[in-house]
C-alpha cells in the first residue's frame, strides 16, 4: 500500500505569539509544551492534522529571534528557516493584542522573498483589544489576516478557508476535504436517553424494555433522581440481529420556576448531562395530558444540543381519541418548534409494550442519519442547483457571492459555506439552505448546523 504523502504547513512567528498553542489545537493533542515564558519550543515538532477534513502535517518551529547565528536563539532561527524548504504553505502567526513589532516586520520581509505561500494568522484575536493589531497587519503585505484564538478554538473554520486554496489540490488520492478518515461504527452501542416531564412513564418504559423491574416506579412524580444507565441488548425484529444499547433513564424535567429544592436542581442538571452524552434522545409525552409547553422546551433543548430526537407518546392504551391526539401533537410540534419538523413521532405503551420495537428501530435509523456524511461533489451539485433555483439576494444592488460548501462534521451534521458579503445574507435565505439540506439530502430527522465564513477585511469594499 503506497504511503499517503500529506502536504506540510509550517508555523512561524516570533516567540510567545501562540505558535505551540495553535499547533496543539490543530493536531488535537497537547504535543507541544506551552508556557508564558518565551523560547519554550526549540526543535521542530510535527503532527498530523485533519482540519475540517483537510489533511496535512503541521510543523511547530522555534520562535524567530534577532540574535547572532552562533547563539542558541540564532541556531533555533536557522532551524526555522530550513523548515520552510519543501513546505507547501506557512502560517505566519503574530499576537494581535500586542500589534506588529519590528521583529514581525523582519519575518514578513523574509517570507515575502520565499516561494512558499503564506497565511497571515492574527492570534489572540478575541475581544476589542486585538482590533488595532489586526488593522496594522495589512502593512506587512501578506494579504488578509485570519483572526483566531488558538487557546479557545475560535476562527479555525476561517483558517480552513485560507488553507484550502493552497493545499486542497495536494490531498492524498484517497482523501478529499470534507471526508473524515474514520466512519462511525454502525454496530457500536446506541447511546439512548429517555427524557420528559415527571411521571411521563420513563422508568416504567425502561422496565418494560428490560423485561424486569430494574428501576423504581410509582404514581409519585420525581421518584428518579439520578440518571440511571443500563447496558442492554435488543433483538431487532426485522433482521433478528442483536443490537447493543446503552440506555439512560433521567429525572423528570419540570418548569424551571417549580424546581426549588437543591436535590431536584441537581437531578435536572444530571438529566441535562445525560442528554449531552446521548446520541439519540427519546422525549416521552403523557397521552393523558397531551403536548405541553414544557415538552416543547425540552425538545428545543435536545435539538439545541445537537442530539437526534424521537418523540414518543406514552400511555397510548388509555388515550382518548388516539388518532386526533397523534395528529394534534404533530401539528403543534410543527407550529411551535420549527426544528422538530421531520422528527419521528411514535405511539407507545410502557404498560403493554406497544410500539417499543418501532421506537427503537427509529432510534437506530436517526442515529445513522445523524452520522451521515455527504460526498463533497454531491453536496456542491445540490448547492449549485439550490442557488440556480433561488439566487442569493443583492441588497443595495451589491451581489452576495456564495462560492462553495463543505461538510465539516457529523453528530450532528455541520456545514460551512464560504463566500463574500455573508453578513448581509438574510436569515430567510439561510433557512432556505438549511431546509434544502434537510429535504434534498435526507437530513430531515436530525438537527443541522450551517455556518457562514468569509474573509474579514475591514478595508475591502467587496
Amino acid at each position: 500500500m503506497p504511503v499517503r504523502k500529506l502536504p506540510q504547513v509550517i508555523i512561524i512567528g516570533r516567540p510567545n505569539v501562540g505558535k505551540s498553542t495553535l499547533f496543539n489545537r490543530l493536531v488535537g493533542k497537547k504535543l507541544a509544551l506551552v508556557d508564558d515564558q518565551p523560547g519554550v519550543t526549540r526543535d521542530r515538532r510535527m503532527g498530523d492534522v485533519s482540519l475540517l477534513g483537510l489533511e496535512f502535517v503541521a510543523v511547530d518551529t522555534a520562535g524567530w529571534e534577532d540574535e547572532d547565528a552562533e547563539t542558541l536563539p540564532g541556531r533555533m532561527r536557522a532551524q526555522t528557516q530550513v523548515s520552510l524548504q519543501g513546505a507547501d504553505a506557512a502560517l505566519f502567526v503574530f499576537d494581535a493584542r500586542a500589534g506588529i513589532t519590528p521583529l514581525d516586520e523582519e519575518i514578513a520581509r523574509w517570507l515575502r522573498e520565499q516561494e512558499v505561500p503564506v497565511v497571515l494568522v492574527a492570534n489572540k484575536a478575541e475581544g476589542r483589544a486585538a482590533e488595532s493589531g489586526i488593522f496594522e497587519s495589512y502593512s506587512l503585505g501578506l494579504g488578509d489576516p485570519v483572526p483566531l484564538s488558538a487557546e479557545h478554538g475560535e476562527g479555525i473554520a476561517d483558517l480552513f478557508g485560507a488553507l484550502l486554496p493552497l493545499i486542497g489540490d495536494k490531498q492524498p488520492e484517497d482523501a478529499e476535504p470534507g471526508d473524515e478518515e474514520e466512519e462511525p461504527d454502525a454496530n457500536a452501542p446506541l447511546h439512548l436517553a429517555i427524557v420528559g416531564r415527571p411521571n411521563a412513564g420513563k422508568s416504567t418504559l425502561i422496565n418494560r424494555l428490560l423485561g424486569e423491574d430494574r428501576l423504581l416506579t410509582g404514581p409519585e412524580a420525581g421518584i428518579t433522581r439520578d440518571s440511571i444507565a443500563v447496558d442492554w441488548q435488543w433483538t431487532d425484529p426485522k433482521s433478528g440481529e442483536p443490537r447493543e444499547i446503552h440506555l439512560v433513564d433521567t429525572a423528570g424535567m419540570r418548569k424551571r420556576a417549580k424546581v426549588v429544592e437543591k436535590l431536584e436542581r441537581l437531578s435536572v442538571a444530571d438529566a441535562r448531562r445525560a442528554v449531552d452524552y446521548a446520541e439519540v434522545v427519546v422525549l416521552l409525552l403523557d397521552a393523558t395530558r397531551g403536548l405541553e409547553v414544557q415538552d416543547l422546551k425540552i425538545a428545543d433543548m435536545v435539538l439545541e444540543e445537537g442530539r437526534a430526537l424521537i418523540i414518543a407518546i406514552n400511555k397510548w392504551d388509555v388515550a382518548e381519541d388516539p388518532s386526533g391526539l397523534f395528529n394534534g401533537v404533530r401539528a403543534a410540534l410543527e407550529e411551535g418548534l420549527a426544528q422538530a419538523r421531520g422528527v419521528p413521532l411514535v405511539a407507545v405503551s410502557a404498560m403493554t409494550g406497544k410500539g417499543l420495537d418501532t421506537m427503537l428501530s427509529a432510534a437506530f435509523e436517526v442515529r445513522e442519519i445523524w452520522n451521515r456524511r455527504v460526498p463533497t461533489a454531491a453536496l456542491n451539485r445540490w448547492f449549485d442547483d439550490a442557488m440556480e433555483a433561488n439566487p442569493p439576494p443583492a441588497p443595495g444592488g451589491r451581489r452576495i457571492k456564495l462560492r462553495y460548501i463543505t461538510q465539516v462534521g457529523t453528530r450532528p451534521p455541520r456545514f460551512v459555506i464560504f463566500g463574500t458579503r455573508l453578513d448581509d445574507l438574510p436569515k430567510s435565505y439561510e433557512r432556505y439552505l438549511i431546509n434544502g439540506i434537510r429535504q434534498k439530502l435526507g437530513f430531515g430527522a436530525v438537527p443541522v448546523r450551517l455556518m457562514l465564513r468569509s474573509a474579514k477585511n475591514p478595508f475591502s469594499k467587496d
